[in-house]
């Protein structure tokens, strides 16, 4: 087959043209986000039970829903939180189940249970992870809230006309509703209960079909239809008969009103009100092509609006993966010409041409392959290519410096692109069988960290395995004409005089090797305790661990959480008190922001959300948070921890809120820096012992914005039934109903009007029910006479309160205590080893009855390490029992694997000169380095044993392999660091979350490279005074020794280039 490509004038040419065709047709089509998908692995139940209190939630729905799903196979995880009106249950699925049988399964038992409570409605089941989001649209006019609204929908409904955009929902307004509001001086004048007056509004809102007319003539269908659509149509509706027998009509005792159901379900931009149109994708869509959608969109609908109506994009997600993209195309490019660079110095520019274009073709070939898999180009698979510009140069830079070998023994160029191909075929080979095996066990990494890296050693094994054919099919052929060239043409005197020269440098190595050799066991006990000592940085913690780099993001919020119950105007004032406390921040940092931006504000758009905070998991007026949309990280001086340090200090202290969080969103699947759950079933326990953590953990410096999910609740009336009531004719449920009826409504009835739908509501009137002194006067309407009678003369009334918020996991009650951590002045890993160390002795004393758990960011990332530790170790197997077959031993394979510890020296002290912590994409980049490192080795291995084949003593042997592959090691190492160079020394902000990889890699390479040279000989004629290493030493070797040297496939001792390559 090499032969078959290396002579025919056009079969690798033809290839490569398929090649490049099969890229270049794909690029248009591949999607592009910023991380890669995440496989969905979560269901969530959702239970609404309105006017039902967390507690009533916890007994009627969470443990209803937990007996139901008892018995349901490969359950990792379930989570219930027991809210004001709704209970949620989230079920996570062991990465090993069938994800589409367990969303059956789910289904299925939620839909057996029969014994939720009578008033909860409908159970909804979801699967979770299956959308992103991409942009917000501001809408602002000066509209009522009903018209925004509607030219809301009007935007949204010409956003999904576009094939692009799918997925669309508009915030900032609750449900719409036709309310009627009865005051209850009339529910006691007219005897009339809010049921009563329900029933009546529902009988005479109709429309119905009720049969067909025959006749001779033709056929005529009969229908009554009496809809009422409008508050006038409900005011007309007649409800009883007054006292001179006149119509009562519904708008003579009660207001009715077109508004929202909840007040504090609202969306201020800019300081004006908004609607907020917000569009997401599916996983499947393309994040770019969906936001030009939206721009499209929105370009031909800001024609067609009246003046005074704006349409602003905010909070736009792909301005990240605009940024990434744009940074690692530029960085690859720069790689690039770097590689070409350092090639050119060692071969002529037509010789260097053709080995680094196997580049962009394996590239392109690569993406076809990739994107039926589903890889999409994100920040992981672009940092994948990035590590491939060196790693595929390995093979190209054997390949053509064994050709150029055979060409000094002068055979012709044909010969020799065959024969420097075939001689060192089984070394590459052997070299890519051994990065197939560390990469392969990458792939299947658990956990969400490891959903994000496994693209990594996807797109590798993907774009080495297509190199590998270019590197023997098509690369020979272009070498052949290019040497035959080269023969035409004669030396440059600069590369006479660089051949000399690093002729020169590789004599005085040789020497260096041979003294090394001389002083082999100080020389090896000096590389080992450098070893124990790189290592002892990362285990003492003077190199610190987290899970993931921080990410300068373009957005900063504020969230705020108001004790529960709190009213919608003290909320807006703790949002007006920061809003003026941002003012100040602005002008501080825009001064330093002016000659870097032109001029450009530093605070591009604010967003006030109400109703709404991340962190409290309820909902209620006592909720909001205050979005920031900032110059992007590319266009500002300003960093978010400065920004968010200096918003916290001007805003100052702010008794009436529970807590304020100063915080960037997460970006990325890290999970929180510190999220530690308390387990058990007593309240009491659970709240002290959740004190005392976050006592604790305010002691420590950089550790802030400290907060559990357990906190009290409303203040609640509780009933119970006076003796004598059910004497009266009054029972509980009569109570509860009318009770119901007042506080919570009742819907009478929801139909669509134009794009919306609408719900028409009995409820008691404002003034009657939001006053506290009235409560124990309730109008109570005897179900037989329609006699009124006061609640406090039928029921006990006390004030209790319960909790804002129930959450159960794994079927225990839980509280979760949060925190985040400043990165530049501690870091989670030390925190909670110090937690362990001197504050869980005390907790498992004092609390014994309860249970701890470290979760987010420090469990996902021992998730992580603890599969990739597993993969790792099994890929070093495979390795092992490769070469134990290409070697005849056991003992020589750890020769070759000695190069991966001593890459950790590099990875290790690469990161602390660079001032970065250890990371996932670090530890990541240092498994990654194992499938590279060795290839040196084996080939270096490879070289002793044939030069002792040939005579040499193993201590001659062993330094002239060092000779002899320290050119070819030497490139294949520098081009894979200046494959990384760039990214390494990028300071766009971007790049903080790649760069930890590419400082494993750089520094790790650099270190091995040097360390191979000079260790493995050394640790070789080690092994051999022990007599452990397996030279000629059976008849099958003296064999194979003794074959003619034309059928050999042998490498030669090399003495200096004098071939023009």
């Amino acid at each position: 087959m090499i032969r078959f490509f290396a002579g025919h004038p056009t079969a690798a040419n033809l290839l490569m043209l398929v090649f490049l065709l099969m890229g270049l047709l794909t690029l248009p089509n591949i999607k592009r986000e910023t991380f890669p998908k995440v496989n969905a692995y979560s269901v969530q139940i959702k239970v609404p039970y309105p006017g039902a209190t967390p507690a009533d939630v916890e007994q009627g729905i969470c443990l209803t829903l937990e007996d139901a799903l008892d018995g349901i196979s490969f359950i990792d995880e379930k989570i219930c939180q027991a809210r004001q009106n709704i209970g949620i249950m989230t079920v996570k699925m062991l990465e090993t189940g069938d994800f589409t049988k367990f969303l059956d399964d789910v289904n299925s038992a939620v839909n057996a249970v029969n014994d939720f409570p009578k008033e909860a409605e409908l159970a909804t089941v979801s699967e979770l992870g299956r959308t992103q989001n991409v942009v917000s649209i501001a809408l602002t006019a000066e509209l009522p809230r009903t018209e925004l609204k509607t030219l809301a929908e009007q935007i949204k409904q010409a956003l999904l006309r576009h094939p692009q955009i799918t997925l669309v929902d508009i915030q900032g307004f609750s449900d719409r509703q036709l309310l009627i509001a009865v005051p209850s001086y009339n529910i006691r004048r007219y005897g009339l209960s809010l049921q009563d007056i329900a029933n009546i509004v529902n009988k005479q809102d109709i429309d119905l079909p009720v049969g067909t007319i025959d006749t001779n003539f033709q056929e005529r269908q009969i229908r009554v239809n009496d809809e009422r659509r409008s508050a006038v149509d409900l005011a007309n509706i007649i409800i009883a008969t007054g006292e001179n027998g006149n119509d009562v009509r519904l708008g003579d005792i009660a207001t009715i009103t077109d508004s929202f159901e909840l007040k504090e379900e609202k969306v201020l931009f800019n300081g004006e009100p908004a609607a907020l149109i917000v569009v997401n994708k599916n996983t499947t869509d393309d994040s770019l092509r969906v936001l030009n959608a939206v721009e499209e969109v929105l370009a031909q609908q800001r024609a067609k609006l009246p003046s005074g109506v704006s349409l602003k994009l905010t909070q736009d997600a792909t301005s990240i993966v605009k940024d990434r993209i744009n940074l690692l195309v530029s960085n690859a490019w720069q790689g690039l010409l770097l590689v070409f660079a350092v090639m050119w110095l060692f071969f002529t520019i037509r010789y260097a041409f053709w080995v680094v274009m196997g580049l962009p073709v394996s590239f392109l070939a690569s993406m076809y392959f990739l994107n039926l898999m589903g890889i999409s180009i994100n920040m992981f698979s672009m940092v994948a290519l990035l590590l491939a510009l060196g790693i595929l140069m390995d093979d190209a830079i054997v390949i053509a410096e064994s050709i150029g070998s055979q060409i000094k023994k002068g055979l012709s160029p044909y010969a020799a692109s065959i024969e420097g191909t075939k001689v060192v075929a089984r070394g590459v080979v052997s070299s890519f069988l051994t990065t197939i095996c560390i990469f392969i066990g990458l792939v299947f990494i658990e956990g969400d960290l490891g959903q994000i890296l496994k693209v990594i050693p996807i797109v590798l094994l993907t774009v080495i395995t297509v190199s590998l054919i270019e590197a023997f099919l098509i690369l020979p052929h272009h070498l052949n004409h290019s040497l035959s060239h080269a023969q035409k043409t004669p030396d440059s005197a600069f590369r006479l005089k660089f051949e000399q020269k690093f002729e020169r440098f590789r004599l005085k190595m040789l020497q260096l090797v041979t003294h090394l050799i001389k002083y082999r066991y100080a020389f090896i006990g000096s590389v080992i305790a450098l070893f124990l000592i790189s290592v002892s940085m990362l285990a003492s913690g003077i190199l610190k661990f987290s899970a993931f780099p921080n990410i300068e993001g373009d957005m900063v919020q504020a969230r705020i959480l108001m004790p529960s119950g709190t009213p919608l105007k003290q909320t807006e004032n703790v949002v007006n008190k920061l809003l003026a406390a941002l003012k100040k921040t602005e002008q501080e940092f825009q001064a330093q922001e002016s000659s870097h931006t032109k001029d450009k504000q530093l605070i591009k758009a604010v967003n006030v959300t109400y109703n709404e905070n991340e962190d409290a998991f309820e909902l209620g007026p006592h909720l909001a948070t205050i979005k920031v949309d900032l110059l992007t990280a590319e266009a500002r001086n300003t960093h978010i921890q400065a920004f968010t340090d200096s918003w916290r200090k001007h805003s100052g202290v702010i008794p009436q809120a529970l807590t304020i969080s100063y915080k960037e969103p997460v970006i990325g699947p890290s999970g929180k820096a510190i999220e530690i759950r308390i387990m058990g079933d007593d309240f009491k326990q659970l709240s002290t012992a959740s004190s005392d953590l976050q006592q604790w953990l305010s002691g420590y410096q950089g550790v802030n914005n400290i907060f559990d999910d357990l906190r009290p609740g409303k203040p609640e009336y509780s009933l119970t039934l006076k003796a004598g009531a059910l004497n009266l004719g009054i029972d509980a449920q009569t109570i509860a109903n009318q009770l119901r009826a007042a506080f919570q409504g009742i819907k009478v009835l929801e139909s669509n009007i134009s794009l919306e739908t609408f719900e028409v509501t009995v409820k008691l009137d404002h003034a009657s029910r939001d006053e506290f002194i009235d409560f124990d006067n309730f109008a109570i309407i005897h179900p037989q006479t329609k006699a009124v009678i006061p609640l406090s003369s039928v029921a006990n009334i006390t004030t209790t309160r319960g909790y804002a918020r129930i959450s159960r996991i794994n079927n225990q009650r839980t509280v979760t205590v949060y925190g985040d951590i400043d990165v530049n002045k501690n870091n989670t890993k030390k925190v909670l080893a110090d937690i362990s160390k001197h504050w869980l002795p005390h907790f498992k004393q004092s609390y014994p009855n309860l249970r701890l758990s470290f979760e987010g960011e420090i469990k996902n990332a021992g998730t992580t390490q603890i599969s990739m530790l597993k993969a790792f170790i099994v890929g070093l197997f495979g390795v092992f029992i490769l070469l134990s077959f290409q070697f005849k031993s056991y003992v020589e394979p750890f020769i070759v694997l000695v190069a991966i510890p001593l890459a950790m020296i590099g990875v290790i002290w690469g990161h602390l000169l660079m001032g970065l912590q250890f990371t996932m994409p670090s530890m990541m980049g240092f498994v990654s380095l194992a499938g590279i490192v060795v290839n040196d080795s084996i080939l270096l291995v490879e070289f002793v044993k044939q030069h002792v084949k040939k005579g040499l003593s193993v201590h001659e042997a062993a330094a002239q392999a060092s000779y002899d592959r320290f050119r070819a090691v030497l490139l294949t190492s520098i081009t894979t660091i200046a494959g990384m160079t760039p990214l390494l020394f990028e300071t766009s902000t971007q790049a903080q979350i790649i760069i930890p990889l590419a400082t494993s890699i750089v520094f790790g390479i650099a270190t091995s490279t040097l360390l191979v040279i000079f260790v493995i000989p050394s640790l070789y004629t080690i092994l051999e005074d022990f007599g452990l290493t397996r030279v000629i030493n059976s008849e099958s070797d003296k064999l194979e020794e003794n074959k003619p040297e034309e059928n050999n496939s042998t490498p030669t001792s090399e003495t200096p280039f004098n071939v023009n390559l």
